[in-house]
């Protein structure tokens, strides 16, 4: 350890420190503070003379203004902060994120591309557009944003207040979903029922919550959407969307876990410069029975329904060989009997040489037929025309569709 006399002090590296630093100032007071500290340590005998050159080196320093010492000092205010990490509560949405929280969340939650979705939506804005004008007896202009994949609990984190949910429940598919109205549509929506101006802007109301009225009104419109929405999943499949409540509080709109994945539709509703956004979740869990419909490029999409590889199948199930078993009898013995039976045990059939015999082709009865000799051979005479199916492919799959659908 350095004593007091120790001479270990070197003016042009604490120059240089201080330089870096970007210490400001040569006056008096920063010498005779650097004076007093260096005289209570007893680093040097001379303090006041050494602060006095240190000093004034820190102002050639500053004359000298180097541009590579530029910003080097610069600190980051708490909005850049949020924006590097990604995580301001006032950017972070369900729909996108930035910095580190997107890298982090790119591979938890992935959008699976469901093609035929993306169809309906197209056709459920089509019909949506009709039934709002009728509905509100105005132009209404609605389009499709975006479809993206969220997680369910970040989703009900980034909803703005006030805001109605509506909580629908999917019968077919035995799962539910959730329409979320954003505040700026639902006060449109009640200007334009309750006789406001036309083509002015809506008056926002703040902090009162939504009468029963107002509620009923909204609810009224999710109906018509809804109802919209079951016509476009009609020709895929069959369904039925019920409203079940409606909510203002995310909290009580819980339909499956937190951190479930979930498929997000944002809506744009346009009347005459009134309007706001109108999104439509579903669980995985809820599209789960018909995933597969979903991931097909065009309606009605099957394997076979080419028919040149329909003539090609059949061509070869025609050259194809297949074994055919001729059963003379059949009978039922206790399993202790067939266990004891020997070389030279005689089983008495309860059958005729004249009765007929089943052929049969792996489980399927094809026809029947009478044994016989022919030269060294055993041969059988076919009685009966083969058992051709009484149901065609078409009427087959007709039965198959029934039967999903009961």
């Amino acid at each position: 350890m350095a004593g007091p006399d120790d001479d270990i002090i070197d003016d042009d590296d604490w120059a240089a420190a201080l330089i870096e630093q970007g210490g400001g100032g040569g006056d008096a007071s920063l010498a005779e503070e650097w004076g007093a500290a260096l005289a209570e340590q007893g680093t040097a005998t001379h303090a006041s003379d050494m602060a006095a050159e240190w000093a004034n080196m820190i102002d050639e320093g500053e004359s000298d203004n180097l541009p590579e010492l530029a910003g080097n000092d610069r600190i980051l205010n708490q909005e850049e902060i949020d924006q590097v990490l990604g995580f301001s509560l006032r950017e972070l949405t369900a729909s996108g994120a930035g910095g580190i929280r997107a890298i982090v969340d790119s591979g938890v939650v992935s959008y699976e591309r469901l093609p035929m979705l993306e169809i309906v939506f197209d056709r459920m804005i089509r019909l949506l557009s009709t039934s709002l004008r009728n509905f509100f007896q105005d132009n209404v202009e609605v389009t499709l944003d975006n479809i993206t994949s969220v997680r369910f609990g970040d989703y009900l984190n980034s909803i703005p207040l006030p805001t109605l949910l509506g909580v629908f429940k999917a019968e077919a598919w035995e799962n539910s979903g959730l329409v979320t109205v954003d505040s700026n549509l639902a006060y449109a929506t009640l200007d334009l029922l309750l006789g406001g101006k036309r083509g002015g802007t809506t008056a926002r109301l703040d902090g009162r919550p939504f009468t029963s009225i107002e509620m009923q009104l909204v609810r009224r419109m999710l109906e018509i959407i809804l109802g919209d929405l079951e016509s476009s999943f009609q020709p895929l499949s069959p369904v039925r969307f019920v409203i079940d409540r409606i909510e203002t509080n995310p909290r009580f709109a819980t339909i499956t876990r937190p951190a479930n994945a979930a498929i997000l539709i944002d809506l744009k509703l346009d009347m005459e410069g009134r309007g706001g956004l109108l999104q439509i979740l579903f669980p995985y869990a809820t599209i789960e029975p018909i995933r597969d419909l979903l991931l097909q490029s065009f309606m009605g999409e099957k394997l076979g329904r080419d028919h040149i590889w329909e003539s090609h199948l059949a061509t070869e199930i025609w050259q194809a060989d297949v074994a055919v078993e001729a059963v003379l009898h059949e009978m039922m013995l206790p399993l202790k009997r067939v266990l004891s039976l020997e070389v030279g045990d005689t089983i008495m059939f309860n059958a005729k040489p004249s009765d007929l015999i089943t052929l049969r082709c792996g489980d399927w009865a094809m026809s029947q037929g009478r044994i016989g000799r022919l030269d060294d051979n055993i041969a059988v005479q076919v009685t009966r025309p083969l058992r051709r199916a009484r149901t065609t492919f078409a009427a087959f799959e007709a039965s198959m569709k029934n039967q999903k659908d009961g």
